[in-house]
């Protein structure tokens, strides 16, 4: 534990309303989505990056962990204090500063909700893209952690894509700025890029330049039924070879349909394998045009059938078949393991044959989702971790997932991160030079590596890293 003169300096900077010491609020924010748990010795609600500042540099003089939190949200356990230490709850800094119309930036918080801007900007008339599926509760310090994407990544980006400038404090306590409030911008390092996906490894975000976009006039969607998983992936590529960019590609597979079907209406054809929801935006008047030209490209694939919504109402309808495919997996088993890998898109039919025969081979239900326009496949690995041994065989899937992946040129993670849940598989991905200079970085940034250690890195040194006593994996 803290000693109670520590405390008493963190009391001293925010006040006592915002540090707690129960077990109850360190019970509180000892997890994350992966639902693994390790208690923090105090939770502290910073409302200025003059209070974040101060406490970093208390922290670091006495070698203390320090963790940035948003909402929790995470599947990759990027947030979870697994040396103990001082979680740092950014929620209280929640506000929108400014959303400039004339230069299309709205300047944020690290604590204001995904959505919520989202919401805010298109008031005006403009467009915040990226839309992560927990953009609901997730904050945009969060999203720049995890470098965020979603499903209008295929045609507009992820986070870092709308990042113009942070400022951070650097884990010994210095506030620093980073970019600006032009689109233009090549004075010096590009360490905006640096922090966004850093994983608060390297500072804490505590305001945020983000680029806009003037908002689509119109959308329209539809799902398209296909007779295999190599037509559906032929029909991406397809479309995009035709010169339109949708706005989003979103796929489920023969075994995420299946899922569905036992949890909801699901009037598809038999013999349907995959599944496509296409979405475009832009003018009114050439959604028609653009809509047509898709269905004239992907009709010889193995189409089925054709859904196109004509209301805002229908096009809630197609989205509800997307959104239903992750609650519906319970009904498999009980325990999932959700990954986020990425391959080339004109690759995804075969990692899909992989994942297939790795399900088959070790006898657990591997389903199938995700953002077909940029080859971001959703694995998810659902099994009851009470029959004997079920352990050891999601770690071997798992491998074989991983390096499967990266045989295909792919990715281990698309946007949930590595956190501590991929640390042990970064070495299938990254080469020793490349890890060597990634942790050359961090040594530089953070030389008693108290910044939400213990992750990404699998082989920092024990002695370069904080513990507290009072730590311990719940």
């Amino acid at each position: 534990m803290l000693n109670e003169q520590f405390i008493h300096q963190l009391v001293a900077i925010v006040g006592s309303d915002n540090v707690a010491t129960s077990t109850v609020d360190r019970i509180t924010h000892s997890f994350d989505a992966t639902q693994r748990r390790f208690m923090p010795d105090v939770v502290v609600h910073p409302g200025s990056k003059e209070e974040i500042s101060r406490i970093v540099r208390l922290a670091n003089n006495e070698k203390i962990p320090v963790l940035p939190r948003g909402a929790g949200s995470g599947f990759s356990g990027g947030s979870l204090p697994v040396h103990g230490g001082i979680v740092l709850v950014m929620t209280r800094m929640n506000h929108i500063l400014e959303i400039d119309a004339d230069n299309l930036i709205a300047v944020v918080e690290p604590g204001v909700v995904t959505g919520d801007l989202q919401r805010e900007v298109e008031r005006v008339g403009l467009f915040y893209p990226p839309d992560p599926a927990s953009k609901d509760f997730s904050t945009l310090g969060g999203n720049i952690a995890e470098c965020a994407g979603g499903p209008r990544c295929v045609k507009y980006g992820v986070t870092r894509d709308y990042v113009l400038g942070l400022t951070v404090v650097t884990p010994t306590g210095d506030i620093i700025h980073t970019g600006g409030r032009t689109m233009k911008n090549v004075v010096g390092y590009d360490l905006t890029r640096l922090f966004v996906g850093a994983e608060g490894t390297l500072g804490v975000v505590t305001q945020i330049i983000l680029r806009l976009l003037p908002k689509p006039e119109a959308r329209k969607t539809m799902l398209v039924a296909f007779a295999s998983i190599e037509g559906a992936t032929q029909a991406v590529s397809a479309i995009i070879r035709g010169k339109i960019i949708p706005t989003t590609l979103e796929f489920m597979d023969a075994s995420a349909i299946d899922c569905v079907r036992k949890a909801m209406p699901l009037d598809l054809p038999d013999v349907c394998r995959a599944v496509l929801i296409i979405e475009v935006d832009g003018a009114r008047d050439g959604l028609d045009a653009q809509t047509a030209r898709i269905l004239e490209i992907i009709t010889p694939l193995g189409v089925l059938e054709t859904r196109i919504a004509a209301t805002g109402d229908e096009s809630e309808a197609i989205w509800k078949v997307r959104r239903a495919v992750s609650p519906s997996l319970r009904n498999l088993n009980p325990h999932k393991f959700n990954e986020d890998i990425v391959v080339p898109r004109s690759r995804v039919p075969e990692m899909i044959r992989a994942l297939e025969e790795i399900s088959g081979r070790y006898g657990v239900p591997i389903v199938n989702f995700g953002h077909a326009g940029d080859g971001n496949i959703h694995v998810n690995v659902m099994v009851d971790l009470a029959e004997p041994g079920m352990e050891a065989t999601v770690e071997q899937v798992l491998q074989e997932i991983f390096r499967t992946t990266v045989a295909l040129n792919g990715s281990i993670s698309g946007e949930h991160g590595i956190g501590i849940a991929k640390a042990p598989y970064i070495g299938m991905e990254l080469d020793r030079e490349t890890m060597a200079v990634m942790r050359a970085v961090k040594r530089a940034l953070d030389p008693n590596n108290i910044m939400n250690p213990g992750k990404i890195f699998p082989d920092l040194s024990d002695e370069d890293t904080p513990r507290s006593t009072d730590t311990a994996a719940a």
